[in-house]
């Protein structure tokens, strides 16, 4: 269970990147922010501050971790009560 966590925590610090990396592509136009970004990077709710990027790479990684410790412990709930069936 630790390595999916962790896996999960992997992929919320790529999202940060890969948007990063597609801000940066765009940087003259303007971006609206949309839904997307709320959905995939919870932290840009505090756009309103300046935040450093390793502190929305660890914010975000962290709220991955979170929200994939909630899906296995789901998982795993789930998965013992069919088989106990």
């Amino acid at each position: 269970m630790k390595r999916r966590i962790a896996i999960w925590a992997t992929v919320g610090a790529f999202v940060v990147i890969a948007w990063t990396l597609y801000i940066s592509a765009i940087f003259p136009t303007p971006l609206a922010a949309g839904p997307l970004v709320y959905l995939t990077c919870p932290v840009a709710l505090f756009q309103q501050y300046p935040l450093n990027f390793y502190l929305v790479l660890l914010g975000n990684a962290a709220t991955y971790a979170l929200l994939g410790s909630v899906v296995e412990i789901v998982r795993r709930h789930s998965r013992t009560h069919a088989i106990s069936n």
